[in-house]
């Protein structure tokens, strides 16, 4: 690792030096930018931070060309597959307020109420413990844990990442940017793996569940939350449009759907008593009509990922309107 920068951050109420800017190589031809304290760890973050590298290593260019030429056609697919996922949620999490908003309808109580639910546990059996968060959104539930002194690495792709560091006082939080198809964690390490309402929004969903779950060590914990079918005729038109509309440009979806879905969305949850705020409902219009890949899966197909893996105690642990949460233990060596 090649350090340009430290800056003094409290952490925990004390004064603590952390990495702001520097550069990680692998033990093979990948290296990885470190920009405002967050290890940047795609796959294809030696190109997406192109202008950071060369004015830091001299031999940028060089060493870029090696990557592709023994490693073109892998970073091309991730390319690929990223780039409208990675758009698409760095533009929902713009609009969240952090100051103001709600996350999913939930405060903090509720949202780590929510969390202890799915996976079965209590903050007294997760201390002690290290959590490997596989896609944590805005970053909120992290903090929450980190307050309560559980240790936990949050990753996400996108941009919120950025926000979520910022906010972080916690020495037992730690953000980094990152793929669930590629997570850049060491395997059979973690106490627990959660991963919620993430996998759905990849390219497969299984393939990346088989990813993730090789970061759980022998005996930990894998909790997953996915969206199920429903038999509903509205969300199932909702469904059609937005494999259509999810193609368009993500500005005019932006402006799109805030003229046609957000006005009658806005009038019927607030005839049901909804109270999020304007920024809230358009966080989850964004949520579920821009994303390029939103898959639904039943409770038997998850259940099977899980079995075909040789985890134990497999079960349902909530069963919600949208979605459902499964956790299984991994077999011990």
């Amino acid at each position: 690792m090649v350090v340009m920068k430290e800056a003094v951050k409290e952490l925990d109420g004390k004064k603590d030096t952390v990495i702001e800017e520097a550069v990680l190589y692998a033990a093979k031809d990948w290296f990885y930018p470190v920009i405002n304290g967050v290890p940047r760890l795609n796959v294809e973050s030696f190109l997406e931070y192109a202008v950071f590298l060369r004015s830091h290593l001299p031999a940028y260019d060089q060493l870029k060309e090696n990557i592709l030429r023994q490693h073109g056609e892998l970073v091309s697919y991730v390319m690929k597959k990223n780039k409208r996922t990675k758009e698409s949620f760095s533009k929902e999490w713009k609009v969240y307020d952090y100051n103001k908003d709600k996350t999913w309808n939930a405060d903090n109580d509720s949202m780590l109420s929510r969390f202890l639910t799915e996976t079965d546990e209590t903050i007294d059996l997760l201390k002690g413990k290290i959590i490997f968060d596989a896609g944590c959104g805005n970053g909120q539930l992290n903090l929450l844990l980190g307050a309560n002194g559980i240790m936990n690495v949050a990753m996400d792709f996108g941009s919120s990442i950025e926000e979520a560091y910022s906010r972080n006082n916690y020495s037992t939080v730690h953000f980094i940017q990152g793929d669930v198809q590629f997570p850049p964690v060491a395997f059979n390490y973690f106490d627990m793996v959660h991963c919620s309402g993430v996998l759905i929004h990849t390219n497969n969903t299984e393939l990346s569940f088989s990813c993730i779950e090789q970061t759980v060590k022998p005996g930990g914990k894998l909790s997953v939350w996915v969206y199920h079918r429903r038999k509903d005729f509205i969300h199932n038109l909702f469904n059609r449009i937005r494999a259509v509309s999810s193609k368009l440009p993500l500005s005019l979806q932006y402006y799109l759907y805030w003229v046609t879905i957000f006005p009658a969305s806005f009038c019927v949850k607030k005839l049901k008593g909804n109270k999020q705020n304007a920024r809230e409902m358009m966080v989850d219009i964004l949520d579920w009509f821009t994303p390029e890949f939103r898959w639904e899966h039943g409770h038997s197909e998850v259940a099977a990922w899980f079995y075909k893996r040789q985890y134990r105690n497999v079960k349902i642990t909530t069963n919600e309107v949208f979605g459902f949460n499964t956790t299984g233990e991994k077999p011990s060596i």
